[in-house]
This record gives structure tokens, C-alpha cells and sequence, in this order.
């Protein structure tokens, strides 16, 4: 038996980093999943992500060397979403990550405020911190500018870390790298928006494929495939993702909903009925009164976010959550 890292989910087959070489001198062996692997008695369409620290049973193919993951170990963390293929089942995304990094634009394509509340929707349940990068910025004029300053208010004044960056012309590249440093970072973010080419600027050598916007549609077209784990030249790993086009959440409570969105939970308190109140119709709360009365504790921007996330989980069927 070898204990290593899985680096790359092809699906069926997992690219996983040994601890220590093989007897034929291999450092990566291709691996099968062996035997059936559940996480919290959620459906999963698949058991094993990147990230996860698996032990490997040594196996010869037709004089190839693979292996069998027998065992996975405890995920201090991990990354999932709602199967956008099968709306009963859970993709696992990756796992044992030190920070997400969201990638989003202003414009080509446009930013969408619902899909950046999506996303730290999907990190703040398991304290994954969250990085909100927008790219693109050599694109901006004054009016691009202006809408910046709006998101970074909105979501520094939450507490999270809003970084303008140009895979282009260079501008914000260090502070990401530094950023990035010593630690595993899941990068992520809607088709289009420049991601492999800001790793690609971050991080030369990995030379990922990058491609266009659609002529057609104006959206992005998917240039990653497969979740993989690279290793970072100046220290730390970067976990690359496919585009991701939507997000929905059938393992969310309604009560989730309103404890993970970080500025509606604080002014909660002051609500009558407390961390019980769903914020909608109930007397005495705070959240509304903030967003009525404009004093900037919750925006009406993410509170009209957080109304139609919570519409969604409440209009799922009850066999359609699981739980996490």
C-alpha cells in the first residue's frame, strides 16, 4: 500500500501523486476507484476529488502500472455543488483547500453579482476563505471603474478580499502570487472569464489552454475538462476547475441560506425571532429594516440574492436536498 494525493479526476480514472516512488520508479500512478466510498450519506457523482489523500494498492494492467485507491482518508474540508446534470446528486469539486479564488469580470463577459453570491454561498458553510479576483482590468474605463468600486465595497465591507487584476498587462499579478503563496488554492469562476489565462500569468510554466468567448452567444467556452492539482514554482498548489455555468443547492436548508450569508447572520441578532427568522415577512427584523432604511449593513443588492437563493431551496423537493 502507498499513500499519495489525487492531482486529477478524469472520471473514472484518478491521477494520484505518491508519497514515494513506485518499485518500477514511478511519482504519479493512474488509479481505479475500489469498492464504493459515500460522504455523509450524500449521492455523489463521483466519491474521490482532488485534493483527497488516498491509499493506493500497486496493480499491473497489460504491463502498465496503475493502482486501486482502497482507502481515503478524514477531508478537513472540501468544495461541492449540486450535480448540474443529475438535480438529485452532488458533484464534489475538491477537498483540503486553504483558500478559493473566484474569478469574475466586468465586462466580456458581464459581471453577475447573483453568481459571486453563489459561489461564497458554496465555500462560507465549510469556513473556506474566499478571494474575490476580477479580471480584465486593462478593459476598464471610467464607467467599468465605478462598478468595481461597487462590488469591492459590497464585499470588503463583508469581509472578503477583493483583488482588480490584468492577466494582460500584469497589473495585480504579484499581490495574487503572494497571495497564492504556501497555500492550496482552488481557482474557479465562470466560462470567459479569463482564468487560464490569469494562471498562465501567474504561473508561466503551466501554459494552460486557454480559449474565447463564443461569437454566437458572447459566453465562454469551457478550456478545462478535469479538476487538477498543479504545483506552484514559488511555493503552494493551485486547484484549476472547469467553468462553472450555474450553481444550485439541493443539500441547503432554507436556515442555511440565511446562517451563510455573513452580514444578514450578524444583523440577525437583532431580529425578533433571532437566527430562526428567514427574513421575509416576520415582524421585528433587523435584516429588513437594514436594507428599508439604506444604513449599508445589508445591501439591497445581496439581499435580493439571498430572497431568490432561499426561493429556490424552498421550492426543491424534500428528496431532492441532502444533507451536508
Amino acid at each position: 500500500m502507498i499513500e499519495g494525493t489525487v492531482i486529477k479526476s478524469t472520471g473514472s480514472w484518478y491521477n494520484v501523486l505518491l508519497d514515494e516512488p513506485t518499485p518500477e520508479g514511478d511519482n504519479t500512478l493512474r488509479c481505479r476507484v475500489a469498492g464504493k466510498f459515500r460522504l455523509d450519506d450524500m449521492n455523489l457523482t463521483n466519491p474521490i476529488a482532488v485534493g483527497d489523500r488516498v491509499t493506493v494498492e500497486l496493480e499491473t494492467n497489460n504491463d502498465e502500472e496503475t493502482g486501486a485507491i482502497r482507502g481515503i482518508a478524514d477531508r478537513r474540508n472540501y468544495v461541492v455543488r449540486q450535480s448540474p446534470r443529475r438535480k438529485h446528486d452532488l458533484h464534489l469539486i475538491a477537498s483540503n483547500v486553504d483558500q478559493a479564488i473566484l474569478i469574475t469580470t466586468i465586462v466580456d463577459p458581464g459581471v453577475k453579482l447573483g453568481f459571486i453570491d453563489r459561489f461564497l454561498l458554496m465555500t462560507e458553510p465549510f469556513g473556506i476563505p474566499t478571494t474575490i479576483v476580477v479580471n480584465k482590468a486593462d478593459l476598464y474605463g471610467a464607467e467599468e471603474m465605478e462598478t468595481y468600486e461597487v462590488i469591492r465595497t459590497i464585499y470588503a465591507d463583508i469581509g472578503y478580499r477583493v483583488l482588480l487584476v490584468s492577466a494582460t498587462t500584469g497589473r495585480g499579478i504579484e499581490e495574487l502570487r503572494a497571495m497564492m503563496h504556501g497555500k492550496r488554492n482552488l481557482l474557479s469562476g465562470q466560462s470567459g472569464v479569463g482564468k487560464s489565462t490569469l494562471v498562465n500569468a501567474v504561473e508561466p510554466g503551466l501554459e494552460l489552454r486557454t480559449g474565447e468567448l463564443s461569437d454566437y452567444t458572447g459566453k465562454g467556452q469551457h478550456t478545462t475538462t478535469f479538476a487538477e492539482l498543479y504545483q506552484l514554482s514559488f511555493g503552494g498548489e493551485l486547484i484549476d476547475t472547469p467553468g462553472i455555468k450555474t450553481l444550485g443547492f439541493n443539500y441547503l436548508k432554507p436556515q442555511d441560506v440565511a446562517h451563510n450569508f455573513r452580514e444578514i447572520f450578524v444583523v440577525s441578532e437583532d431580529c425578533r425571532f433571532g437566527g430562526s427568522c428567514l427574513h421575509r415577512t416576520e415582524p421585528g427584523c433587523a435584516v429588513k429594516e437594514s436594507v428599508e432604511e439604506g444604513d449599508d449593513r445589508v445591501t439591497d443588492l445581496r439581499y435580493y440574492s439571498y430572497l431568490q437563493i432561499l426561493e429556490e431551496v424552498e421550492g426543491q423537493n424534500y428528496w431532492e436536498r441532502r444533507k451536508v
